[in-house]
């Protein structure tokens, strides 16, 4: 998945809904309230939570459950 593709399937996360990303070794991190942070400079996929802020590696994605 690209960085462009992943930042597409997050758009829709506003801080109502959780999600939980699973990576190709089936860990997974689970951010709730999640909401997609603006694209900066840097060209990272970050997601906050409103306390922390988790940067995605989009490489290694597998899927995404948001609920």
């Amino acid at each position: 998945m690209t960085t462009a593709e992943l930042r597409q399937a997050l758009k829709e996360l506003n801080g109502q809904r959780d999600a939980v990303v699973y990576f190709a070794r089936a860990e997974k991190c689970i951010v709730t309230n999640a909401m997609l942070v603006p694209e900066e400079g840097d060209h990272l996929v970050k997601l906050t939570d409103g306390k922390h802020v988790y940067i995605l590696d989009s490489a290694l994605v597998a899927w995404i459950k948001i609920g």
